[in-house]
């Protein structure tokens, strides 16, 4: 005999049991196979030294599920994984780690920093890796790669080398965010805007020769300092005649002049705007069509400079309160106005962002831009919704030159060198021996780092082997699906295709499937402050992985955030052990000697068509949900198959063959609810892995493990229309006469009959040929078919299904008597629940000083009570009258 499944369901009993076993006999391997059609998914790599927390559960769940599908379904399915060096967050927390230990990065120098940041990398470096096994992610650890692992890091020099050979990567001054906490650069893509209560400053900028002054509003004021100019639009007709004029900037007594320029809008304010060219990105721009000075008035700790006179060294918000003051004191100041306006901030410390000029290095986006947006006009690649395609276009329409140098040490290098005696910049994989333009050997490299982003731009095709023509590369590229939320779009989306379209000429994955946030019961972001998150690990602890992946899937739709409720990770364990139990009822009744296939399918009865059919629609169903990425959808068909038509009726349905005495019709069940189980759990794995293996491998004739199972297909041959057309009529009958019942308050041991008024003779076949299930199911003690309700009691309870009526004597289901008795003792209890009620809502003190919320429930009692006596009186009334 088979060995049964444990009494109870215990996912920690075999959880990481089975993982072990899965990636140990290399299921989870994928390699060049001509045989086999690939598909490929490239898992966006989490920070090396992060944590596990929900948006990554729900994100490698669903590429979990779809690369098991695949692999099921016969393709070479390669899931790579891999992680991110994270160059921002993990030098910050390198940094305050040696300034716990007294130290500064400086005091240490670059090399001894970079051992420091390996050595945290190391030790942290595991965590994320292990908590991924935790949630079953089937992804080939052989492949694993890191966007620092020397391939990698090889594949970024090169992109830099060829785009600066290009012409498409350039150095010079530019307005870049600056993060005064982080001490770096950031792009565009990593500043957070909100909106803040701020406030708007009028200030007078007096003419040299006159007493007349023009009016300009700033949220920043200072910044002032560093004015070298007041733009007007030259359309603006209050200005006519002034343009070319000096103006003395107040406080600093500087000359500035009045320029005319497109760019201001006359509409707002007074039309005259202050510029600040190296501190706003477009008054740089003005800045340059009018040859004007570039005043840096800001250190990069956002302390003033040296150029800002009596306000050096001063933070920039001291700065601010002791210019506004001294404006004040001085009669500039004409009037402070509340003003709501968006602020950026750095995503990774919240900072408020500087924008500032400074010499960094810059990527040319429009000429690469431009292939990535037809990429997308052209369908080459779609998004799962399409909606988040107008993002991707909005974003690459509207793109400003990336800012790619970053002021740290940890992460890719610049692989430039600049010649201290000529000044020449030469960029190299290695150091050169000497300058080329002057000879000389006094080189030095770069000291800053390239921008995360920029390493995992090439994920798709540089964890292949590219630059190297590997037959990887050639076999698994371009992939086929991108897992990843709406909120990295612009960081990572946008930057793979137009990295992929340059340096492969190929987009690098046909469909993006955009997931959405994962929050808290009452629609808030998970946060650390609001302390509102919910640690995934925690939840495998509590109820297993495949609790949580099925939760995380059943009800959530491609794009949307969802609402995580434990209380659904509650209802998915259920259904495990549901599933659980009904497995220990099957390998229960199994012989060791089972009928064979070829026989059994000349005996099959009426419900097993009825589920085999059901089984091949449901597979049909969910392979073409998955197809269109429903997979929320393929999880409710497979789970209300299973629960409903597998659990509660079928298996209902075969228990008295089980149990008889006619040994063929007894196998024939015991085949069906085998196989049945059996192509069950294969399409359940791909959603919830643990336990649909370690059933797997409690049943007869499994020879490999589940996971490599072929998938089923729809087949014309299993497909019992008329079966299921049978089924369903009587299944509908049974309900209807349970809600009877129900309604009777009729106990399931009570016997009654059942009479059923048709015309119809296909009807009459079924319910001739049916009166077994409605023996088993629906508690008859015997059914009468007729043609008319000649005989049948007026008192008689009712039901109506397709082409049939449906009616249950009475005097069958209760004991008249007994029941009045009964329902006359209910009726004195809600008397006093009522009279108890009434008398509280009728006191005004009650009414008027108890809290609102307790009124209120006493009201709703005494509706649901009035509702009950009306049904209890009604009910007399009918019995009285019998």
């Amino acid at each position: 005999m088979t060995e049964n499944l444990s009494k109870t369901y215990n996912p920690k009993e075999f959880e990481d049991k089975l993982y072990k076993y899965w990636n140990e006999n290399g299921y989870f391997k994928a390699d060049v196979n001509e045989d086999k059609e690939p598909f490929t998914i490239m898992m966006p790599p989490p920070n090396v030294t992060g944590n596990l927390h929900m948006g990554h559960a729900i994100n490698h769940t669903i590429q979990d599920i779809l690369i098991r599908w695949k692999r099921m379904e016969g393709y070479e399915s390669l899931w790579l994984p891999g992680t991110d060096h994270a160059s921002i967050s993990t030098e910050a927390k390198v940094v305050a780690k040696i300034r716990n230990e007294g130290k500064s990065k400086d005091d240490l120098g670059r090399e001894k920093f970079l051992d420091k940041a390996w050595e945290w990398t190391e030790e942290y470096g595991g965590n994320i890796r292990k908590q991924l096994r935790k949630l079953g992610v089937s992804c080939d650890w052989s492949k694993e790669r890191f966007t620092l692992d020397e391939g990698l890091s090889n594949a970024v020099e090169e992109v830099f080398i060829r785009l600066y050979e290009k012409g498409l990567i350039y150095r010079g001054n530019r307005i870049i965010n600056w993060c005064p906490n982080c001490g770096t650069a950031i792009s565009d893509a990593e500043v957070e805007h909100e909106d803040e209560k701020g406030k708007l400053w009028h200030i007078k900028y007096p003419f040299k020769d006159s007493d007349e002054y023009v009016s300009i509003a700033t949220t920043r004021p200072e910044t002032m300092l560093g004015d070298v100019a007041v733009a007007v639009n030259p359309e603006d007709e209050r200005y006519e005649g002034l343009i070319g004029k000096k103006l003395i900037l107040p406080l600093v007594n500087r000359e500035i002049p009045i320029v005319a320029d497109d760019y201001v809008d006359m509409e707002f304010g007074t039309g005259a705007v202050k510029i600040t060219p190296a501190h706003d990105p477009n008054d740089f721009e003005i800045g340059l069509r009018h040859d004007l000075e570039q005043l840096k008035i800001m250190n990069d700790d956002a302390t003033i400079s040296s150029l800002g006179g009596e306000y050096e060294g001063l933070d920039r918000y001291e700065a601010r309160k002791k210019i506004v003051k001294d404006l004040e004191n001085q009669g500039y100041l004409v009037e402070i106005e509340d003003h709501d306006h968006s602020v950026g901030h750095c995503e990774r410390c919240n900072e408020t962002i500087e924008p500032i000029i400074s010499k960094q290095w810059f990527v040319d986006m429009k000429p690469i831009a431009e292939p990535a947006i037809k990429a997308y006009k052209d369908g080459k690649f779609k998004f799962i919704p399409e909606r988040f395609g107008k993002i991707y276009l909005n974003w690459l329409e509207n793109i400003r030159d990336w800012c790619i140098s970053r002021q740290l040490w940890w992460g890719h290098r610049l692989p430039v060198y600049y010649c201290k005696d000529c000044k020449e910049v030469i960029v190299s994989k290695e150091k050169p021996e000497k300058c080329s333009k002057c000879d000389s050997n006094n080189l030095y490299q770069d000291p800053d780092t390239l921008d995360t982003w920029f390493s995992s731009a090439l994920w798709p095709f540089s964890t292949l082997g590219w630059p190297e023509d590997t037959k990887e590369l050639e076999y698994f590229y371009p992939t086929d699906v991108l897992v990843t939320g709406y909120d990295i779009i612009f960081f990572w989306v946008v930057r793979m295709v137009f990295s992929g379209l340059e340096h492969m000429g190929e987009i690098p994955f046909e469909n993006v499937f955009i997931t959405g946030l994962v929050r808290d019961p009452k629609g808030r972001k998970m946060s650390k402050s609001l302390g509102n998150g919910i640690d995934p690990l925690e939840v495998i602890e509590e109820y297993g992985s495949d609790a949580l992946r099925f939760s995380l899937v059943t009800g959530n739709t491609p794009g949307n955030d969802m609402r995580f409720h434990m209380e659904r990770v509650e209802a998915s364990r259920n259904f495990a052990n549901k599933l659980w139990n009904a497995s220990r009822f099957v390998i229960m009744n199994l012989e060791e000697e089972t009928i064979k296939e070829d026989k059994a399918k000349k005996l099959l009865e009426k419900e097993d068509k009825w589920i085999i059919s059901r089984l091949n629609n449901v597979a049909k169903e969910a392979t073409e949900n998955l197809n269109k990425f429903e997979l929320g959808m393929a999880a409710q068909k497979i789970y209300d198959f299973i629960w409903n038509e597998y659990c509660d009726w079928y298996i209902e349905m075969v228990k008295p063959r089980l149990y008889g005495e006619d040994i063929e019709s007894k196998n024939t069940a015991r085949y069906v609810l085998l196989n049945v189980l059996k192509d069950t759990l294969k399409l359940l794995h791909p959603f919830m892995p643990f336990i649909t293996e370690e059933i797997w491998n409690h049943l007869p004739e499994t020879k490999d493990s589940l996971i490599i199972q072929n998938w089923p297909k729809y087949t014309e041959e299993n497909n019992y229309k008329v079966a299921e057309e049978n089924i369903d009529f009587i299944m509908e009958a049974i309900r209807n006469i349970r809600n009877i019942r129900a309604e009777m308050d009729v106990i399931p041991s009570k016997k009654a009959k059942v009479i059923f008024v048709t015309l119809d003779n296909d009807i009459k076949e079924i319910l001739n040929n049916g009166d077994r299930y409605f023996k088993t199911l629906a508690s008859a003690s015997e059914i009468e078919i007729k043609e008319n309700k000649e005989g049948i009691g007026e008192d008689a309870m009712s039901a109506v299904v397709d082409k049939c009526e449906i009616y249950l004597p009475l005097e069958e289901l209760v004991d008249i008597e007994k029941e009045i008795e009964r329902l006359e003792k209910e009726r004195k209890r809600l008397e006093g629940e009522l009279k108890r009620v009434n008398g509280k809502l009728s006191n005004e003190g009650f009414v008027n000083k108890a809290p609102e919320h307790i009124v209120k429930e006493e009201k709703d009692k005494k509706e649901k009570y009035q509702d009950m006596m009306d049904k209890v009186l009604e009910r007399l009334k009918s019995l009285k009258n019998k």
